[in-house]
């Protein structure tokens, strides 16, 4: 049980690092992230079925991912589209995408394909407990991909992006243009997206054009739950720990009321009201916590 909420969490965990770009780096409300997500599952298990390798499938995933991030950063910028319809647009136009990427079906399942996750398990049988290999390599691959992502935000590309979101006028002073910054870092973020829906697809063993159904919502719960629960800091290596931590934490919420709900009338349908209600409690608290601290602040200076 504790495996599975592990491996999920940081399959998730790598989309989650993505909306963390878009939501608190960028301050880009994106919903690209709907289409993206099965995107990155659709041209995996594709280019498996058409004998791709499997590590080059990975990369033609993320790629496509980055693509349909930079097509709504291009409406967003270019057309004068809200950030938010672009998204709308781009996820909406992303659902025929994939159907067709899928050869006109809205499910290809790959259970008998042999896959990343099956050949590092052949390699790891006998070295590694058979429950903890996929455990074992998602640690591996959920760290190589934060300290990736932590080093870009060391450069000057990277510093730059996040000031965007903070003050985007102080950095059209510094001569930079913003336009280029949004398509950069909302590819990249739905680059990440596309990953973890081709590693999903994987694990699931099928790739599905509804797997991206709501997992906006999972993404957003999930990058509060880990600033809420884990730590507080405005360091870019602990912000993204706490993203990961996020994730786990959520699917191990997600996983007590798809198994335990029913003790409460609750069936795996509720699970979206779980979610909804789930950011509303934390947005509530994040309030609370913002007019207490503003009232102490107040009662200094009288």
């Amino acid at each position: 049980m504790i495996e599975g909420i592990l491996v999920e969490g940081l399959i998730y965990g790598i989309m989650v690092l993505g909306v963390f770009i878009t939501f608190r780096v960028l301050d880009f409300p994106d919903l690209t992230v709907d289409g993206s997500f099965p995107l990155g599952a659709a041209l995996m298990v594709q280019c498996m079925l058409l004998g791709v390798n499997n590590w080059l499938a990975l990369l033609v995933a993320f790629a496509g991912g980055v693509l349909a991030g930079m097509v709504t950063a291009l409406i967003h910028n270019h057309l004068k589209v809200p950030n938010l319809l672009a998204g709308i647009l781009t996820m909406t136009m992303l659902y025929s995408i994939n159907i067709r990427i899928l050869g006109n079906r809205a499910n290809v399942p790959i259970l008998n394909q042999e896959t990343i996750l099956t050949q590092i398990t052949d390699r790891l049988t006998g070295i590694v407990p058979d429950d903890y290999i996929l455990l074992v390599f998602f640690v591996v691959v959920a760290i190589v991909v934060k300290v990736l992502l932590d080093l870009f935000f060391r450069t000057d590309l990277g510093m730059t992006l996040g000031a965007l979101g903070n003050n985007e006028q102080m950095v059209i002073s510094q001569g930079v243009n913003p336009k280029t910054l949004k398509t950069i870092g909302v590819g990249l973020s739905n680059g990440l997206v596309a990953l973890s829906g081709a590693f999903a697809a994987q694990y699931l063993g099928f790739a599905d054009v509804g797997l991206g159904q709501g997992i906006i919502i999972s993404g957003l719960a999930s990058v509060m739950i880990g600033e809420f629960l884990v730590m507080k800091s405005n360091r870019i290596g602990v912000l993204t720990f706490c993203a990961l931590m996020g994730s786990i934490l959520f699917h191990g919420v997600m996983y007590v009321g798809r198994y335990y709900g029913y003790l409460i009338k609750m069936t795996p349908n509720d699970l979206n009201l779980i979610k909804g209600v789930l950011i509303i409690l934390l947005l509530v608290i994040s309030q609370s916590k913002k007019l207490k601290k503003f009232a102490l602040k107040a009662m200094v200076q009288k």
